[in-house]
């Protein structure tokens, strides 16, 4: 797994489609044909990445959301990270300069 730095911004890749199905999702690559369910949980985090500037900008809003211990959080949203950067679905890029 790639290291992610919480300065950097997650980037979703136009050839992935993201739909909701009740309060999960599913993602897939149209190009790769690669897919990925989302729970409810994975679901939220894949819409607060999407819209945030930074990693960390999405980490600080879910802690706000969930209570869970800050190591907890991290390990998990860099291991949610990890997963959809190694299936295809997301790439990691600089963060635009504010």
């Amino acid at each position: 797994m790639l290291p992610v730095s919480f300065a950097q911004h997650v980037h979703f890749l136009p050839e992935v489609l993201f739909r909701t199905v009740g309060d999960e999702a599913v993602l897939l690559n149209l190009k790769t044909e690669k897919y990925l369910g989302l729970d409810p949980v994975g679901t939220r985090i894949w819409e607060v990445l999407e819209r945030s500037p930074t990693i960390q900008a999405a980490y600080d809003e879910l802690a706000g959301e969930y209570a869970v211990e800050p190591e907890r959080l991290r390990i998990d949203l860099e291991g949610f990270i990890g997963q959809i950067v190694d299936q295809g679905l997301a790439e990691l890029t600089q963060a635009a300069a504010a």
